[in-house]
């Protein structure tokens, strides 16, 4: 607490700061890009606000926690139950969405893009391959459910209410959310164009898409469960989290160009495919 700006105008600019930060952990992006993937043939305007609804969503818990912590002011404690919800929550939608995509590039006919679609009957595919505005903000709100989350819009909140009270709290904790959203936002409207783009090009071109963001999101995932287990691994991460959000932008990029190589060199994959089975 002491720790942090002691004027008002300083508070709100690290508030913000911290929220463009917050908007490029690699779970965040990782997220954003699997569900804007999937929704980027079959609802194209969907996917493209995909990050905007994650993180208005996200952003939802984190004032209604300002709200609270805003009105009990010092007596507030974060529980400690959510750090451990957090990990699980966005490790399942991490895993989920690696799976989905991979799934969906096996099950798919050779000369068909890839749209993942081939589990709506299960309890999996509802949750992971969701194709509504609503479903998309209630994912934002549950990775809300962490303990970083939470405990950070405690803290402003608390600091904020030195400068008035609850009112002062929710400005703070909104001007953290408008930073996250921003990066979110810009990130799905990103995503949604590549995919585009790369879709348009080639079959071949959907499926190093669809693996390269299984493959992140796997990644992602694991990262996440080893942060749980080892403080240390923890401790070292929390000061290179835009390190982690660049390598995850980068990944996508990657992928795409992969993709769009692929595209336009399509009798070079398909010789390295023949040569791969022999």
């Amino acid at each position: 607490m002491d720790a942090l700006p002691a004027t008002w105008s300083a508070l709100c600019v690290l508030a913000f700061v911290l929220g463009l930060k917050h908007g490029f952990d690699a779970d965040h992006l990782a997220t954003i890009d699997g569900l804007t993937r999937y929704n980027a043939r079959a609802n194209p305007r969907l996917a493209k606000v995909a990050g905007t609804l994650f993180s208005l969503g996200h952003g939802v818990v984190i004032l209604i926690v300002a709200w609270v912590a805003g009105t009990v002011s010092s007596g507030w404690q974060t529980p400690g139950w959510l750090e451990v919800t957090g990990v699980a929550v966005s490790t399942l939608f991490l895993f989920g969405l690696a799976f989905v995509n991979v799934h969906a590039v096996l099950t798919t006919a050779p000369n068909t893009v890839v749209a993942p679609s081939g589990l709506k009957g299960r309890l999996l595919g509802r949750v992971l391959t969701v194709r509504r505005p609503w479903a998309i903000a209630a994912v934002g709100m549950l990775f809300a459910l962490s303990f970083d989350t939470v405990s950070l819009a405690a803290l402003f909140a608390l600091s904020a209410s030195r400068f008035g009270g609850v009112f002062q709290a929710l400005f703070v904790a909104a001007l953290f959310v408008f930073g996250m959203f921003v990066v979110d936002g810009i990130n799905g409207v990103w995503i949604s164009a590549l995919i585009r783009r790369a879709d348009r090009a080639a079959v071949v071109a959907s499926r190093i898409m669809a693996l390269g963001v299984a493959a992140l999101s796997l990644a992602v995932g694991i990262f996440t469960v080893t942060k749980l287990l080892l403080p240390a691994v923890d401790a070292w991460a929390e000061g290179h989290s835009l390190v982690f959000g660049a390598v995850v932008v980068g990944g996508v990029m990657l992928a795409f160009a992969g993709s769009m190589w692929a595209a336009r060199h399509p009798r070079h994959v398909v010789v390295a495919a023949a040569s791969a089975s022999d």
